[in-house]
């Protein structure tokens, strides 16, 4: 289907000789991409579920889609904003007292010991907008608190790491000083693994039923999950990463011996989801439809709008800028990178995110367009790789 309102026929067949070339020439061991726009939808299913062939691509093939997970928990954590369990700016102290009565380090560099008090408590809203004093810390491993969080297993690592339960993970991090007061800067990941916990306590179940009750049994997200059941596996590609000596791809994540065939002991809220193109699309129509999809609402028309608004400052961005870009280009939501500035095809207000596992997702309210881009390549940098940006560019070309 195609029409004036939606996608251009002839410009979606430049879109699948594009993508296409990735595949074959093993950029990407294959790929599953959707592009939709009021209703006219589009998707390509190219390559392979391994490198080495074998399998072919199906469009129900379940990916990690990694960072992606973080709208999806920033959402749960409205539903019960909207249902008054939670206050974005309350305290957190009560649900998490791990994280009360925060000590801060005067430099992000210095001692443990060399600290003041926090000026105010950790909100959800610091949570959700990774403004809590925890995160990616971007300082070399030496630096005495990247170093303690490693030691401690709970520093930012790939997709189901081997971090310990909730409860160990919470009590470990509170051990630690916070990288600067609470509210001033941006951090990135700790805060959605942290939030996975809060909405856990919250509810009082595992953070995977709350996301099923609240998100993904709504939206009938069947496939959308912490675990890949046995029966599922099939369905599971390769994961790989490059060798940077050989280039060759390399196996990261194998399914016959995969991390997501078994529980973890610490469901990453920000981190560790498989989903579907299909299952992935109906999230982000709901958004795109301020809230609701299916005749189901999940959230309010201005929750939806207020997750989606660049919610932080220029100062409060600095140093984000191998993630986000440049500060003055793109902001944070909640969970999702939101863009302030036209300087390529998205208009101001396109917000979505990645996933360092070879996955990209965005929405662009003034064009009506949603972009859904699985891979099983992982990431090489924050930047997200070539086939990546094509295809956001080959979305934008295909309105009609």
């Amino acid at each position: 289907m195609s029409g004036a309102t939606g996608l251009s026929k002839e410009r979606l067949d430049r879109m699948h000789t594009v993508l296409a070339g990735h595949a074959e020439r093993g950029g990407v061991p294959g790929l599953v991409a959707a592009v939709d726009r009021d209703g006219d939808e589009h998707v390509e299913v190219l390559g392979g579920l391994a490198a080495a062939g074998g399998e072919p691509m199906r469009r129900d093939t379940l990916f990690r889609i990694a960072s992606m997970s973080k709208p999806v928990t920033a959402v749960a954590a409205l539903t019960l904003v909207e249902e008054c369990v939670l206050r974005l700016d309350d305290p957190v102290d009560d649900l998490l007292p791990e994280l009360a009565g925060r000590r801060v380090l005067r430099r992000p560099d210095g001692e443990l010991d060399d600290t003041e008090p926090a000026a105010r408590p950790i909100t959800l809203r610091d949570l959700l907008t990774f403004r809590l004093g925890y995160g990616l810390v971007m300082l070399p491993p030496s630096a005495p608190i990247a170093r303690a969080m490693a030691d401690r297993g709970i520093d930012v690592r790939p997709p189901r790491a081997d971090h310990p339960a909730p409860d160990e993970y919470l009590r470990r991090l509170g051990e630690l000083p916070l990288l600067h007061q609470p509210g001033a800067g941006w951090l990135y990941h700790t805060g959605s693994a942290v939030l996975g916990v809060l909405l856990a306590r919250a509810c009082g179940k595992p953070l995977g039923e709350v996301l099923r009750e609240r998100v993904l049994e709504p939206l009938g997200m069947r496939d959308t999950g912490f675990t890949v059941p046995a029966d599922g596996l099939h369905r599971l590609p390769v994961e790989y990463l490059r060798d940077p000596g050989s280039g060759r791809l390399v196996p990261y994540d194998d399914p016959a011996d995969s991390a997501w065939a078994r529980p973890a002991a610490f469901d990453d809220g920000g981190a560790d989801l498989v989903s579907t193109v299909d299952d992935y699309l109906a999230f982000a129509r709901m958004l795109l439809g301020g809230g609701s999809h299916g005749g189901v609402r999940i959230l309010s028309r201005p929750a939806v709008e207020l997750m989606t608004t660049n919610q932080l400052t220029p100062a409060q961005l600095a140093g984000s800028a191998p993630l986000l870009g440049r500060e003055d280009l793109t902001g944070w939501g909640f969970g999702v990178s939101v863009t302030t500035t036209r300087t390529g095809l998205a208009a101001p207000g396109r917000y979505g995110w990645d996933g360092g596992l070879g996955t990209t997702w965005f929405n662009d309210p003034a064009e009506r367009l949603t972009g859904v881009l699985l891979t099983q390549r992982m990431f090489e940098s924050p930047a997200p790789p070539p086939v990546a940006r094509d295809f956001e560019v080959l979305a934008y070309q295909a309105v009609a």
